[in-house]
């Protein structure tokens, strides 16, 4: 347990994450299609909203979950997708239209990234936490970039982290800047964030009514 100074927090959380992301990559090849495959159906069974929204997604990176699966379906159906882009240290993300072959370039982690596209305000974030706790609070690699994001949107998008249960942890001790999710799906199902807990759902149509609840109280309209 820390002893409380930012500097023993930093040293904490450095520690959780390595100890995280060796448990990931240490992932068989069939147990990560199997999760995956139960996370992508929870997705879409559960946010039909997405379908007309304009969703943040991110790039798989060190074994996460890929989210692109479920992105092309909700595409499909009218959503508009986007990906991060890193204009600078310690500024917020920047989201530029994504869609598949679209022109790419390389950016932080290596990563691609949509080269010239329309820049967009997602409605909707798919996040990928390292690790996420009790009271659905997300650690992160340590660059602070989606806190800063989450810190400058107003209101604030629907925040769907998407992990699998090895990432579950019981706090990660959130610190002011720390901001929770509102859902996180994992291969054991859909939970959402209420009153500061992390609780699961009963099934989808759980899911899609606890949404729209919030959906409306954001005050987000869709773009159809």
């Amino acid at each position: 347990m820390p002893a409380g100074s930012p500097e023993d927090w930093k040293t904490w959380r450095k520690q959780e994450r390595a100890r995280l992301l060796t448990a990931r990559l240490a992932i068989s090849d069939g147990d990560h299609a199997r999760w995956s495959s139960a996370i992508t159906a929870s997705l879409i069974q559960g946010f039909a909203q997405l379908c007309t929204m304009t969703v943040g997604l991110y790039w798989p990176f060190q074994r996460e979950f890929d989210p692109r699966h479920a992105m092309l379906h909700f595409r499909k159906s009218g959503a508009r997708a986007a990906l991060p882009v890193v204009t600078g240290k310690g500024v917020p993300l920047t989201f530029r239209q994504w869609w598949p072959g679209v022109a790419m370039t390389r950016g932080v982690f290596d990563l691609p990234m949509p080269d010239g596209t329309e820049v967009v305000q997602p409605q909707a974030l798919l996040m990928p936490p390292v690790g996420f706790d009790s009271a659905g609070f997300r650690l992160g690699y340590g660059g602070g970039y989606f806190d800063r994001t989450l810190a400058a949107m107003a209101p604030q998008p629907l925040k769907i982290g998407l992990a699998f249960e090895l990432s579950r942890m019981s706090t990660i001790h959130p610190q002011p800047f720390d901001i929770p999710m509102d859902f996180v799906i994992t291969e054991a199902g859909i939970h959402a964030v209420t009153d500061g807990k992390l609780c699961p759902l009963a099934n989808a149509a759980e899911c899609t009514a606890h949404l729209a609840g919030i959906i409306c109280e954001r005050g987000w309209s869709t773009h159809a």
